[in-house]
């Protein structure tokens, strides 16, 4: 799927094309990480990228309300089995989950296809996403600004149309 078309449609637009077998889970991921790479290196809107794994629930014919849609989880609060969860911060650079907490289940469960985590402040605490773990976020609109807030790299990503929808809190 060409990128004009995936940023024409939001996560239940998306996940309807799936379901009409439009398109499928693993053409939205890779026109996702395409875009990805267009542009995170100038925003680090996504701190850690997944692509294996999404890639692996993508081909798993994912199923559920937005089944198929590509999203990306913040690194503070949701925790993927197997994956860091650094809160933004070095103290916690090997905190490794052991089990997917229950938002990480309910987002799955909607059949949502994850392939990253996004930037926060170290444990959310500034209202600039800048940590010094993770290095600065950079809002789309205006690279020499933060998107600001704990939720700064998902807000990212949605502006720059990585994403239609990502976690934040």
């Amino acid at each position: 799927m060409k990128f004009e078309e995936y940023r024409r449609h939001d996560a239940v637009g998306l996940a309807g094309l799936v379901s009409k077998g439009e398109v499928s889970a693993a053409e939205l991921l890779d026109t996702a990480l395409e875009r990805m790479a267009q542009v995170n290196p100038a925003l680090n809107a996504v701190t850690l990228e997944l692509a294996d794994f999404g890639r692996k629930e993508a081909a798993d014919k994912p199923t559920g309300a937005l089944a198929g849609v590509p999203y990306l989880l913040k690194d503070l609060g949701a925790l993927l089995e197997g994956t860091v969860t650094s809160s933004g911060s070095a103290l916690l650079k090997d905190n490794v989950a052991a089990a997917d907490s229950a938002i990480t289940k309910a987002y799955r469960d909607a059949g949502l296809v994850i392939f990253g985590k996004t930037n926060t402040p170290e444990f959310g605490l500034l209202p600039v996403t800048e940590s010094t773990f993770l290095g600065p976020c950079r809002n789309p609109w205006d690279v020499s600004r933060t998107p600001g807030g704990s939720s700064g790299g998902a807000a990212a990503a949605v502006a720059a149309g990585i994403v239609p929808a990502a976690h934040a809190s």
